[in-house]
């Protein structure tokens, strides 16, 4: 590593994330500050109806002050399995099960301050659990989209969604379908 940790405090502990100050020491010996935000990660899901739909849910995003339409996602719990994560999320907030889940990527949403890493699945074979969505309090007022693949990806590809996992998720899908049909 270029940058060598002199000291590291953990300034805050959140349910989320925690914020770290570290002071580095740079090559040329000077030192400087590094904050992070350490988060555990997550998990999507891409969740394809036996018909070509996309599931999206529709929920607010408090920081933003506003509802969006994104893909289901959610945080790992300590040590879980990122594609256990996604099944989860995915009949949490949809009701939905996978009868196939198929890692398409992982990537770090904010690297210039943050090591959240989010692993992507292609949902498919899926079936309604017969408990539906078992969602968190946070959740509740969540609704569920369904839109047609192709529709959902000429929407990203217009700006419409404004979440990058669900940008990603959508054009990663899309090249996963294109690639299985060539085969």
């Amino acid at each position: 590593m270029e940058l060598k940790q002199v000291s590291r405090r953990i300034v805050h502990t959140g349910r989320v994330f925690d914020l770290i100050v570290d002071t580095v020491e740079y090559p040329s010996g000077k030192r400087g500050v590094r904050e992070i935000a350490q988060h555990p990660g997550g998990a999507v899901a891409v969740p394809l109806l036996d018909d070509g739909s996309v599931v999206f849910v529709n929920q607010l995003r408090y920081p933003l002050g506003r509802r969006i339409t994104e893909l289901p996602a959610g945080k790992l719990s300590p040590g879980e399995d990122p594609k256990a994560a996604a099944a989860r999320e995915l009949t949490e907030e949809t009701g939905y099960v996978a009868g196939r889940l198929d890692h398409l990527l992982t990537f770090f949403t904010t690297p210039g301050f943050c090591n959240e890493a989010l692993h992507v699945y292609l949902a498919r074979d899926l079936l309604l659990h017969p408990d539906g969505p078992r969602r968190e309090e946070g959740e509740m007022s969540m609704t569920l989209e369904t839109v047609p693949f192709e529709e959902a990806v000429r929407r990203a590809l217009r700006g419409e969604y404004p979440d990058a996992k669900t940008i990603i998720g959508l054009i990663f899908a899309r090249q996963r379908m294109d690639e299985e049909r060539k085969a």
